[in-house]
């Protein structure tokens, strides 16, 4: 149905620090896979066969991994914006990409779903509407995080709110960054110049009386931007509340467990409640792991006790650490308990 597909890939991840310091939002892993790899298995499931990302922060990480020896079976092509642009902007320099398609999906990078694309795809198509988004319910108190969709009984949009107070709010309903266009959408963004979906082009598209159609989406659905969500999702994928494939869940004594390749391990440790290993991870004798995700390269010496704690790449640990979040390449031989 839809052979193309635009993932937003620019953004910096600064909510996400400091691990992002020294790797983009899209490629933060979710069980040991990059949130980027997971979103491109979905759409190449679905049947896309070609997909372009605009770039900006780190985008030569990007593009070395999707575009050399890629893990995932898809043509990818990327942009550079030397200047963020906006969501609308960044969609605006992929034009050229979509120039002989009647529709196609734009996805956000930071996004972990269960959604079937194929039937957004084909309300899409039904409704005629130059837009099509994916909406979800979220807890009423969540609402002033997030922009809220206020949609009609027909399924279109009747009003935008961008993070209201409860008090406010129309809807529990939020945009999932999960969208299928219509070519026509390129002639409500401008060129060169800095444009976001909800602030310009979605309010222009009401005011020029386009209907923007949109979907319920009933499965699980999360936003990866913060560390608390970042650190809810692998949790969620751990205990299955959002499929991923092939990850390698084992469960023992109450805790359920993940460990990449090529790791050692010694008899000894512990597991507690949730914990994510990297590949080629090295943890000593008499280590605890409680509520930990460890990315790569990791080495724990012995007799260390890791409480709520997520470590990048290339750290070495060698004294007990509690309720941190640890950049990668560091050393941490002090107590953080």
């Amino acid at each position: 149905m839809i052979k193309k597909a635009m993932v937003m890939a620019a953004g910096v991840g600064s909510r996400l620090d400091p691990l992002t310091q020294k790797v983009p939002k899209p490629l933060v892993p979710v069980l040991n896979k990059p949130v980027m790899d997971i979103l491109l298995e979905k759409l190449k499931d679905f049947g896309v066969e070609k997909v372009i990302a605009n770039t900006h922060y780190l985008a030569e990480d990007i593009r070395k991994r999707y575009s050399e020896n890629s893990p995932v079976d898809i043509q990818f092509n990327s942009i550079y914006e030397e200047t963020l642009s906006g969501t609308a902007g960044g969609v605006k320099k992929c034009e050229f990409f979509f120039k002989d398609e009647e529709d196609f999906i734009v996805v956000s990078a930071d996004g972990l779903h269960d959604a079937d694309l194929e039937k957004i795809v084909k309300s899409h198509k039904e409704s005629g509407c130059i837009a099509t988004m994916a909406i979800v319910a979220v807890d009423h108190e969540e609402v002033p995080k997030y922009g809220v969709v206020v949609p009609s009984k027909e399924h279109t949009v009747c009003e935008f709110q961008e993070k209201p107070p409860l008090e406010l709010a129309k809807s529990n309903y939020i945009n999932t960054g999960i969208y299928v266009f219509n070519k026509r959408i390129f002639d409500f963004i401008p060129e060169g110049q800095m444009y976001d979906f909800a602030k310009n082009v979605f309010p222009a598209l009401l005011e020029a009386g386009e209907n923007i159609n949109v979907y319920r989406i009933y499965c699980y659905w999360s936003d990866i931007g913060t560390i608390d969500q970042y650190i809810q999702s692998n949790w969620d994928a751990l205990n299955r509340k959002v499929m991923i494939k092939d990850p390698n869940i084992m469960r023992k004594f109450g805790s359920v467990y993940t460990i990449g390749q090529d790791c050692t391990i010694d008899e000894s440790v512990k597991f507690l409640n949730n914990v994510v290993i990297g590949n080629n991870c090295k943890i000593g004798k008499n280590v605890t792991l409680d509520n930990v995700i460890l990315w790569d390269g990791i080495e724990i010496k012995d007799n260390v006790q890791l409480k709520n704690v997520v470590c990048a790449n290339n750290t070495i640990i060698k004294s007990s650490v509690k309720d941190e979040i640890i950049g990668a390449d560091k050393i941490i031989e002090k107590n953080l308990v």
